[in-house]
């Protein structure tokens, strides 16, 4: 009876003593490592290109952006019609989104993607959306909505923005609120 507890006792100083060998070899690994500061990389310094290799683009500025899809917003209201509309830059980043009173839920991701959809080609989305009997495929591009209620605004005849508007009952009515969101541009 007495080598039963002998022998616990023992593998009991064994695991105590394997215990303090790995705290041991950790903490000094970590004072090892606190003392080694690992060296930071050299800064990268700027590159400058010629003028030849750059491109310049023109941007609608968030006044003329907001003035736009107040103007549509106003167009849709005094129709009676609860709309939401999106105005983009010329890659597709919402420059202005508003969503109208009453508005649906889903007019707010619609009018968005009207207004990339238009931008993106340079036309109506009515336009494009007939082009869909030659090139069916077009609708699986991610991000755009071929159904009428988008327009493309220009700046010497390159696309620099769209107005999408989404939320009343037909696209054509959506399309004319659009149009009339880029007519207060000026366009």
């Amino acid at each position: 009876m007495n080598a039963t507890p002998r022998k616990h006792r023992k593998t009991a100083l064994t695991a105590a003593a394997t215990l303090a060998a790995l705290t041991a070899g950790v903490v000094g690994a970590v004072t090892a490592t606190a003392q080694t500061p690992a060296a930071a990389p050299a800064p990268a310094a700027p590159v400058s290109v010629p003028a030849s290799t750059t491109t310049q683009t023109t941007h609608l500025t968030e006044a003329a952006a907001l003035k736009a899809a107040q103007a549509a917003v106003d167009a849709a209201t005094k129709a009676g019609q609860k709309v939401s509309v999106a105005v983009v830059d010329r890659n597709g980043n919402t420059i202005v989104s508003l969503r109208g009173d009453g508005a649906g839920p889903q007019s707010y991701s619609s009018a968005q993607e009207k207004a990339f959809t238009a931008v993106s080609w340079n036309a109506t989305t009515s336009v494009l959306a007939g082009r869909l009997a030659q090139a069916p495929n077009l609708k699986d591009i991610p991000g755009t909505l071929f159904l009428a209620g988008g327009v493309p605004v220009d700046a010497t005849g390159a696309p620099i923005a769209g107005i999408g508007v989404a939320g009343a009952p037909s696209g054509d009515q959506d399309e004319a609120f659009a149009a009339a969101g880029a007519a207060a541009l000026g366009h």
